[in-house]
């Protein structure tokens, strides 16, 4: 638009005039990097989730951001942090980031809950279900954990269960109720596969114990 007013009152925009802030698309990464504008002095917190399923372009142009908490953004400049923000960043795992990228992270490994912090976290995101439904749920995911299985169920396919047991109004874990709905935990044939009559029965009988 601002092109076509231009052309129209004969003027010749020359590049300073074209790259401008104004044009310019904040984005989630460029905005960590410029101020608050209630509280010029906070730092901000950007999450960057599952980077692992991102590509390796994305991979590269994070390098400069968290080594020197600028971006450059070629015919506008470069855009620097007054206050570096604080950079989470999550993986997967279900590819291998590049070294460079690892260098500029702390690393952290974070595993699966105990099983009451997870039955606290069902409670909270699947309060439909019965709270008897919860902790035997919870107890059997636990018990699928231990299998080797291509990928174990998470949290989220915890409150998942929970929220389609509730939804299907079942009050008892019993055999043929976890049969129908396993499809919701396990996400791969493989997985389904394995889990015949005999090791579902047994998994629920450990659960309950």
């Amino acid at each position: 638009m601002a092109l076509r007013l231009a052309e129209a009152s004969g003027e010749k925009p020359s590049s300073d005039s074209l790259y401008r802030g104004e044009f310019l698309l904040k984005r989630p990464l460029l905005q960590a990097l410029l101020p608050d504008p209630d509280d010029a002095d906070a730092r901000r917190v950007l999450l960057i989730d599952e980077i692992d399923r991102a590509d390796e372009p994305f991979e590269a142009f994070l390098l400069e951001l968290l080594s020197d908490f600028q971006v450059s953004i070629p015919e506008y400049g470069t855009v620097r942090a007054a206050h570096p923000p604080l950079v989470v960043m999550t993986s997967n795992r279900t590819r291998e980031v590049h070294d460079a990228l690892k260098r500029r992270c702390l690393y952290q490994w974070i595993g699966y809950p105990a099983r009451d912090v997870e039955l606290e976290i069902v409670a909270a995101r699947a309060p439909e279900a019965s709270r008897d439904v919860q902790a035997k749920a919870v107890a059997f995911v636990h018990r699928l954990r231990t299998l080797d299985l291509f990928k174990a169920p998470g949290v989220a396919e915890t409150i998942d269960w929970c929220r389609a047991l509730a939804a299907l109004s079942v009050s008892e874990l019993d055999p043929q109720s976890v049969q129908n709905t396993l499809g919701v935990l396990l996400k791969y044939q493989d997985d389904l596969a394995r889990m015949d009559a005999d090791t579902l029965a047994q998994c629920l009988t450990d659960a309950r114990a």
